[in-house]
């Protein structure tokens, strides 16, 4: 059984919420960058990277491809065509959910020289094995270790829902 528990007007919302935090925390930077985990993180990346620019900031957009599953059995790649030193950069996914996926998507950024590292996610679900706490948070919710959250990106260029099952 399905249960919505973000509409996309609740997600548009949420996204323009979480893009006056990130102006607000880094009001004095020039430029941020924003680095998606492919593929769904991405999809929020340009959704905040959108609200952001409303804001008159520079943006710039990045991102982290991994095996979600299992991280360590190919190359974890970073991809962008920005310099990240001595900038902010932050990551973005669509659901935090033991921090694993955050945390490995980390090991690119390891070896640069950037000035401030956050993370921001649409749905948090607090189940953290992993020490990653979401700098920018849509929605905070607690499930049980049993429940799944499902982004869906039935839209073109947007998110249509976010459902617990």
């Amino acid at each position: 059984m399905q249960q919505t528990i973000l509409t996309s007007e609740d997600i548009v919302r949420k996204i323009k919420r979480m893009a006056i935090e990130i102006a607000e925390q880094n009001y004095s930077e020039k430029e941020i960058v924003l680095l998606g985990i492919h593929d769904s993180g991405l999809v929020i990346t340009n959704l905040i990277k959108n609200e952001l620019e409303l804001e008159n900031i520079k943006v710039e957009i990045g991102s982290i491809s991994l095996n979600k599953k299992n991280p360590l059995s190919q190359a974890i790649e970073l991809n962008t065509t920005s310099p990240l030193e001595d900038k902010v950069v932050i990551i973005v996914d669509d659901v935090a959910n033991s921090g694993k996926t955050i945390f490995y998507a980390l090991q690119p950024l390891m070896l640069k020289s950037i000035k401030k590292l956050q993370v921001a996610v649409l749905v948090d679900r607090q189940h953290k094995s992993f020490p990653i706490t979401p700098d920018y948070v849509g929605l905070s919710i607690s499930t049980t270790l049993k429940n799944m959250i499902y982004v869906d990106m039935g839209r073109e260029n947007g998110v249509a829902s976010a459902y617990l099952a």
